[in-house]
């Protein structure tokens, strides 16, 4: 009997925490009960169709999709047909997105966007690319040799690039989506961005919009297949978790410029949305602790 290794691992030594993982997979068992990571991950379905549960949407997905979730997003696979494919996982210790933005720009595309869903298609050319990618990485893994961090990362990047790329191309249907939606949500989409940190409930967002909160609540749901106060404790969130990754300001400062004079019922809020306290979030993607040293 020929044993064929379906998973490879790397484990960050200081701390004992997953740091890059490449498995496949043959059926949804992996998926279908709900999923939260101190990683990134990436799932590529090669075979199969199924709907995704995340967040606060749910979405039906084609054969040859690529997922995506970010740190600690909430996600479950389910499907009737059987499915197949790869994942990759990678910690922020292994590879900072934000770190790397200007190389390779996938946060707000392939991560932390609430508004598109989070899946891309994948045409022949990228599914070329992606499968190449991971012979590769799946040879590196294979025989560690001298400077394997950096070839890994190299891969991982182009991988990041490929798809980052394949979305923005396919940027023209999402532009007639949003052609579609009524100008009143770009609207939303624009005082979300610009007053999250003040305004936190969906009414005051109708009533800086002239429109019924029962009106709009219907156009959010209804294009976005989520509530205003989803998308409103989404984009808090997002912040909040780039603020806890990427500095070593306290919960209470961080609580405060997010709107909330309470830190405890912050924390209350972030734990309901993320599943963890600000301060396990902050310890389990490590960067801003590895910024002091400790």
């Amino acid at each position: 009997m020929i044993n064929i290794q379906t998973a490879f691992t790397l484990i960050n030594p200081q701390n004992g925490n997953l740091g890059f993982k490449l498995f496949w997979f043959d059926d949804d068992s992996y998926f279908d009960h709900l999923q939260r990571h101190n990683y990134y991950t990436l799932v590529w379905v090669t075979k199969g169709r199924g709907k995704l549960k995340t967040n606060f949407g749910e979405y039906d997905f084609e054969e040859n999709t690529l997922l995506t979730f970010s740190l600690y997003q909430p996600y479950m696979i389910t499907t009737d047909t059987g499915i197949e494919g790869v994942v990759l996982n990678f910690h922020p210790d292994f590879f900072c997105i934000y770190k790397h933005h200007k190389e390779v720009a996938c946060n707000g595309i392939l991560f932390n966007n609430i508004y598109q869903p989070p899946f891309i298609s994948v045409d022949k050319k990228a599914d070329a690319t992606f499968r190449m990618l991971i012979e590769q990485i799946k040879a590196e893994m294979q025989n560690p040799v001298l400077a394997q961090y950096e070839l890994l990362v190299s891969y991982l990047k182009i991988f990041l690039i490929t798809a980052a790329r394949l979305k923005t191309g396919q940027h023209p249907q999402i532009e007639k989506s949003t052609a579609e939606q009524p100008f009143i949500l770009q609207n939303l989409k624009d005082a979300i961005e610009e007053h999250f940190k003040q305004k936190h409930s969906a009414s005051e967002y109708a009533s800086m919009l002239n429109i019924s909160a029962k009106a709009l609540a219907k156009l959010a749901k209804t294009h976005f297949n989520k509530t205003i106060t989803d998308m409103i404790a989404e984009r808090i969130v997002i912040e909040a978790k780039r603020e806890l990754y990427l500095t070593n300001k306290p919960v209470k400062e961080i609580a405060f410029e997010l709107g909330y004079d309470d830190e405890y019922y912050f924390s209350r809020f972030f734990k309901n949305n993320a599943d963890v306290s600000p301060q396990v979030f902050r310890e389990t993607v490590g960067f801003g602790k590895a910024e002091v040293g400790l």
